[in-house]
């Protein structure tokens, strides 16, 4: 069921593309993103996050208080791989929200705080593109939206009823209160123009 929606998803995407360069050709010139990289671009985010949602389903059932290990087996490869994906791709994958756990998740732009609006106000909207210049460089990000499963309230429930090490690790915690089915956030993945990342290559080598 996740390769055809996968598979789906991906068809949406050109579509989407090509309807989307047709508006920017009138008003810029188009982006050189090659196409096959944002269909493998949504690929690697669902995959992403189809780990979360699998390491997360780990939890169901347990009755003793998740801890700094469970933290590291849980979630902390879902970050991991999403450094692993900018490395590998180039691209810059990040995971952002308005109710942050750590303060490198908050949203990093005016168009992430959008995306997440977009998100809240639309509960079936999946995904979508947009262009736009992260620093100076010029590139089109995909956002996917995240939401809260039940698993995820054994850290992520009730305020007073979150784990200890989570209190005592984010002082500043705001991710707390949620319902199953809530937006959590979403993944952000800023694939750069192919000239400007080429340039930057070159300059860095």
């Amino acid at each position: 069921m996740l390769k055809r929606f996968s598979q789906t998803l991906m068809v949406l995407v050109v579509v989407w593309i090509l309807s989307l360069w047709n508006l920017t050709s009138a008003i810029a010139q188009p982006l050189s993103v090659n196409s096959s990289e944002l269909a493998k671009a949504v690929q690697e985010i669902e995959a992403l996050d189809a780990m979360r949602s699998g390491l997360a389903s780990t939890l169901e059932g347990q009755v003793e208080e998740p801890t700094g290990e469970t933290f590291k087996q849980v979630c902390k490869p879902v970050g991991m791989r999403a450094k692993q994906l900018s490395q590998e791709n180039g691209w810059q994958v990040k995971q952002i929200a308005n109710k942050y756990r750590n303060p490198a998740h908050a949203p990093d732009n005016l168009h992430a705080k959008m995306a997440l609006a977009k998100f809240e106000q639309d509960p079936e909207l999946t995904g979508f593109w947009q262009p736009e210049t992260v620093g100076e460089q010029r590139g089109i990000r995909y956002y996917r939206r995240i939401n809260v499963e039940a698993s995820c309230l054994a850290c992520h429930g009730q305020k007073e009823n979150r784990p200890q090490f989570v209190k005592a690790k984010y002082p500043q915690d705001l991710a707390y209160d949620f319902k199953a089915g809530d937006l959590r956030g979403m993944y952000a993945v800023f694939i750069p123009e192919l000239q400007a990342a080429l340039q930057n290559s070159l300059e860095n080598n």
